[in-house]
C-alpha cells in the first residue's frame, strides 16, 4: 500500500517530463522569474543612483535660489537706504544734527522695509543715531562693513554683506550720504532668521540650516533651521567641507544629501548655509513603484503559467503529417497540396502551409518586382538602372570598337539629381508629405523627358538618375530639369519651392564602369550642392577634395582625445580707454602630419555632420580652465566662444554650459557667447528659446558678423543680446571707403539706440582705429592690436599691453586715452 502512491507520483512525473508543452511552460515561467528578478535589482540600483544625482542637482539649484533671496533682501535694503539718504527732510536733520528727528526717520524707514537695524554713522563710522539701541556686537560688524565701503570699486561707495552679531546672522548695507562729499553713512539691516529659512523651504522644498562660528578652529553653531528640533540639534556639519561642495551625511539616523553654501567671500567661511534633502523622501515614490512592479510581475508570471498551460493543452495532435509537407515545400515542390485533416490549431497550421504553397509563386514574382522597381514612385530602382546602364554601355562598346579618340570620350552621360532642402521639408511637413513630394518629382521628371524615353530611376531617398545617349545632352538636359523645378509644387494646400542639384559624369571620359560613373556623378552633385551652382560636371579636383575631406573628418574624431586641438585668443580693446577687456577664442587644429589645418578646412564639415557640438563644448571647457588663471594674474576678462547653428538647435546646451560653469567655478559673465545672424535665422523660435535660457543664466550674448546675414531688425530687437560685432568686411577699408564709413556709423548708432555695445572686427591700422573711436565704437579687435595668440602666450601679451599700447598708438593718441 505504501508503494502505490510513490509509484503513481513517479509515473505522473515521468509523464510531465515527456510532455513538450509542460517543459515549455516551466522553462518560460522560470526565465520570466529570473528576468523580472534581475530587472527589479537593476531598477533598485538605478533608482538609488538617479535619486542621489537628482538630489545633488536640487541642492545646486537650491543654492542659487538661496543666493537670489539674499540678493533680493540686500537690494531691498539698498533701495530703502537710498531713499532715506535722498530724503530732503532727513538730510536737513543730519545737517542740523537733530538726533531725535534722525532717529524717528530711521525708525520709520526701517519699519517700512522691515529692517531690524537702522543707524546713522558719521564719517569716522562712529554711531550718531539709531532707530533703536543696537547690540554691543553691532559696532565691530559695522567696522568690517566700513572697510568694505572704503574699498568698494563700484563707484558709489555702497557696501553690503552678511555678518555675525551675537551668534546670529545679519544682512547689512551701508550707503553714503553725500553733499557732495560724504557727510554720513546710513546703515540698514535684516536679521537672517527662521522667516528666511521657511521662505526658502517653501520655494525649494529643501531643508536649510544657517550656521556661524567665531573662528576657523571653532565649532559651527546653528542659528536657524527648518529641520525638526531633534534633527536640528544633531546637525553640526563637517568642518572640513569646502564651500560649494556636496556630500551625503547621516543626521539623527536619517540620510541626507547636503551642500555647503558660503554666505561671505572669506575663505575661512565664518558664515554658511547647509542645504539638505532627505534621501528617504526622494527615494520613497520610487520604492512604491518597485512594489507596484513586483506585484505586476507576479501577476504576469501567474498569467503566463495559466495561459501557457491552456495553450499547451490545445496542442494535442501529432504534427508528423505537416513535417513531410514542410520538407516538400522546402525542396521547392509546390504541386502536391498540404493535407488538412483537423479543424483545430494544427488544422489552421496546415491551412497556412497550403496558403503558403499557393501564394509563394506570386510572392516570388512580387519580390522580383520590388527588387527592380521603386514602390513609391513606380520608377526603376538602382538595381534596374545599373543593369540598363550596363547593357547600354556594353552595346556601345560592341557597336563602335574602333571609334576615334574624340568620339569615344563623350558618348554617354549620367545625370544624378538630388533635391535641396528635402530633409527640412520632410521634418517640417512630415513623411507622408515627403512621399507625396517624391512622387511629384518623379512625374515632373517624366514630363521633362517626355517621348524621348531616356532611362530614369529613383536611386535612394531623394536621389534620381538619368542616362543620356549623348554626353552633349547632359548640360542642356540639366538646365531643362532646373527650369522645370523653378515652378513651385502644390501639395494639397501647401505650396513648396524646391530646387535640385545635378551632377554629370561622362562615359567613357570620366569612367567606363557603371558604379564609377554613378560615384563620380554623385561627387559632382555634392559639389554643386555645396557651391549652390545647381549643375556641376565632374572633374578630378572634385574627387581629390572629397577624399581629403573624408580623411580630415575621420582624423577630427580622434583629434580631441589626442590633444591636437588648440585654443587661440585674439584681444578686444576698449577704444575709449585703451584697456584690455576681453578676447575671442578661436579653434586651431595642429595635425600630426598636415600641420596647422585652417578652420575653413574642417569647421564647415563639422557643422554638416553635427560634430561641431563636441568641438564647441571642448572650446568652452578650455576657456573655463583658462579664465581663472588669467583672473589670478589680474586679467579678469570676458572670453568669447562662437556658437554654430547646430549648437543653437541643441535644447540641452544651457544645461551643459551651466554644469561646466559650476564645475570650473567660473562666473557666467566671464564667458561670452557669439552667435551669427544666419544661425539665428535658421529656426528663430528655437534659437530665441535657447538664447533666453542662456541669458537667464547670466551669460552675455553677442551677434557676430553683423550685416552679412539676412536677419530682420524685429528679431534683433527681441533677442537678449548685449553686444553687436560689425563684420570685418565693413571695417577693413573704413579709412578710405565712404560707403563702409556710412554703414559702420549707422550700425553703431543703431546698436547704441538698442543699448548694445559695438565691437569692430578687422581693425588693421591706426587710421581705422581713430575713425572708429571718432564714431563712438566701443571695442576694437584686429591685427593692429594683435593676431590670435596661443592661450599659453596670451597672458604675457596681456601683461605687456600697456607699454605696447604707447608704441602702437603714439603719444598724442595714448594721451587722449589717459
Amino acid at each position: 500500500m505504501t508503494d502505490a502512491p510513490a509509484s503513481w507520483l513517479q509515473r505522473w512525473r515521468d509523464r510531465l517530463q515527456r510532455r513538450l508543452s509542460t517543459r515549455l511552460v516551466v522553462a518560460s515561467v522560470a526565465l520570466l522569474v529570473v528576468v523580472q528578478a534581475l530587472g527589479l535589482l537593476s531598477l533598485r540600483a538605478s533608482i538609488d543612483r538617479n535619486a542621489r544625482q537628482s538630489i545633488q542637482q536640487e541642492l545646486a539649484l537650491g543654492e542659487r535660489l538661496f543666493q537670489r533671496l539674499l540678493e533680493q533682501n540686500g537690494q531691498r535694503l539698498r533701495d530703502g537706504a537710498g531713499l532715506l539718504v535722498a530724503d530732503y527732510g532727513f538730510r536737513s536733520a543730519v545737517g542740523s544734527r537733530d538726533l531725535e528727528t534722525i532717529a524717528s526717520a530711521l525708525g520709520n524707514h526701517g519699519r517700512r522695509i522691515g529692517a531690524t537695524h537702522a543707524l546713522l554713522l558719521d564719517t569716522d563710522f562712529a554711531l550718531q543715531a539709531a532707530a533703536s539701541p543696537p547690540e554691543d556686537a553691532v559696532m565691530p560688524a559695522l567696522q568690517e562693513l566700513a572697510q568694505r565701503a572704503q574699498s568698494s570699486t563700484v563707484g558709489d561707495g555702497v557696501a553690503g554683506g552678511l555678518v555675525a552679531i551675537d551668534g546670529r546672522i545679519h544682512q547689512l548695507v551701508m550707503v553714503p550720504m553725500r553733499a557732495p562729499l560724504v557727510i554720513a553713512w546710513v546703515v540698514m539691516g535684516f536679521r537672517v532668521d527662521e522667516g528666511l529659512v521657511r521662505d526658502m523651504q517653501r520655494l525649494s522644498g529643501l531643508q536649510i540650516a544657517l550656521q556661524t562660528r567665531a573662528s576657523a578652529s571653532a565649532d559651527w553653531l546653528t542659528t536657524a533651521s527648518s529641520l525638526a528640533p531633534l534633527t536640528s540639534a544633531a546637525l553640526g556639519g563637517p568642518a572640513s567641507m569646502r564651500p560649494g561642495s556636496a556630500s551625503s551625511v547621516l543626521i539623527a539616523g536619517q540620510a541626507y544629501g547636503m551642500r555647503v553654501a558660503p554666505l561671505d567671500a572669506d575663505n575661512e567661511a565664518p558664515l554658511r548655509a547647509l542645504l539638505l534633502r532627505s534621501v528617504d523622501e526622494a527615494v520613497a515614490p520610487y520604492r512604491s513603484l518597485q512594489w507596484t512592479l513586483l506585484v505586476i510581475g507576479l501577476l504576469g508570471t501567474v498569467a503566463l503559467a495559466a495561459g501557457g498551460l491552456w495553450a499547451a493543452r490545445r496542442i494535442t495532435t501529432p504534427i508528423r503529417e505537416l513535417s513531410g509537407a514542410a520538407q516538400r515545400l522546402a525542396a521547392g515542390d509546390f504541386e502536391h497540396p498540404v493535407p488538412v485533416t483537423t479543424r483545430d490549431e494544427i488544422g489552421e497550421l496546415a491551412q497556412t502551409f497550403e496558403h503558403m504553397r499557393t501564394s509563394i509563386d506570386a510572392q516570388r514574382k512580387e519580390v522580383t518586382r520590388l527588387a527592380y522597381w521603386d514602390s513609391l514612385t513606380g520608377l526603376p530602382n538602382r538595381a534596374q538602372f545599373r543593369e540598363a546602364v550596363s547593357a547600354a554601355l556594353a552595346q556601345r562598346e560592341q557597336s563602335a570598337p574602333e571609334a576615334t579618340a574624340a568620339a569615344s570620350t563623350r558618348t554617354a552621360a549620367i545625370l544624378l539629381l538630388d533635391l535641396d532642402r528635402f530633409k527640412h521639408i520632410n521634418d517640417l511637413l512630415g513623411y507622408a508629405t515627403g512621399d507625396q513630394l517624391l512622387r511629384e518629382v518623379g512625374e515632373r521628371l517624366g514630363a521633362v523627358i517626355g517621348a524621348r524615353g531616356f532611362p530614369m530611376a529613383r536611386l535612394s531617398g531623394d536621389e534620381f538618375a538619368l542616362l543620356l545617349p549623348e554626353a552633349e545632352l547632359g548640360e542642356p538636359m540639366a538646365a531643362e530639369i532646373a527650369s522645370a523645378f523653378e515652378r513651385p509644387m502644390q501639395l494639397g494646400e501647401q505650396s513648396v519651392d524646391l530646387r535640385a542639384s545635378v551632377g554629370i559624369a561622362h562615359y567613357p571620359g570620366h569612367a567606363r564602369e557603371v558604379d564609377e560613373l554613378l560615384a563620380r556623378a554623385e561627387v559632382a552633385m555634392y559639389a554643386a550642392k555645396r557651391g549652390s551652382s545647381g549643375v556641376m560636371v565632374y572633374h578630378e579636383q572634385l574627387d581629390s577634395g572629397s577624399s581629403q575631406t573624408l580623411s580630415l573628418l575621420s582624423d577630427l574624431q580622434r583629434a580631441i582625445g589626442a590633444g591636437e586641438l588648440r585654443v587661440f585668443l585674439q584681444p578686444k580693446i576698449a577704444l575709449g580707454s585703451g584697456e584690455l577687456v576681453g578676447a575671442e577664442a578661436l579653434l586651431r587644429w595642429q595635425h600630426p602630419t598636415r600641420g596647422m589645418v585652417p578652420p575653413l578646412d574642417f569647421i564647415p564639415f563639422a557643422e554638416q555632420t553635427g560634430f561641431i557640438r563636441h568641438l564647441t563644448l571642448w572650446v568652452i571647457d578650455e576657456i573655463l580652465r583658462i579664465s581663472p588663471q588669467l583672473a589670478a594674474q589680474g586679467h579678469a576678462l570676458s572670453l568669447a566662444v562662437n556658437l554654430s547653428t547646430r549648437d543653437l538647435m541643441d535644447l540641452e546646451l544651457p544645461d551643459k554650459i551651466g554644469e561646466r560653469l559650476a564645475r570650473f567655478a567660473v562666473p557666467p559673465e566671464a564667458l561670452k557667447l557669439e552667435i551669427t545672424e544666419s544661425a539665428i535665422m535658421d529656426d528663430p523660435q528655437r534659437a530665441e528659446s535657447v538664447l533666453a535660457r542662456l541669458h537667464a543664466m547670466g551669460l552675455p550674448l553677442s551677434i557676430d558678423d553683423f550685416g552679412t546675414g539676412y536677419s530682420s531688425l524685429a528679431y534683433l530687437k527681441r533677442l537678449p543680446v548685449k553686444e553687436l560685432k560689425i563684420d570685418r568686411s565693413f571695417v577693413m577699408h573704413l579709412d578710405r571707403e565712404d560707403g563702409d564709413h556710412k554703414i559702420v556709423r549707422s550700425t553703431i548708432d543703431l546698436a547704441h539706440t538698442l543699448g548694445l555695445e559695438v565691437v569692430a572686427e578687422g581693425v588693421e591700422n591706426l587710421a581705422i582705429w581713430q575713425v572708429l573711436r571718432g564714431l563712438g565704437c566701443d571695442l576694437a579687435q584686429g591685427y593692429f592690436v594683435s593676431r590670435p595668440l596661443p592661450a599659453d602666450q596670451f597672458e604675457a601679451w596681456a601683461t605687456a599691453w600697456p607699454q605696447q599700447r604707447e608704441r602702437l598708438l603714439g603719444q598724442p593718441e595714448a594721451a587722449l586715452l589717459k
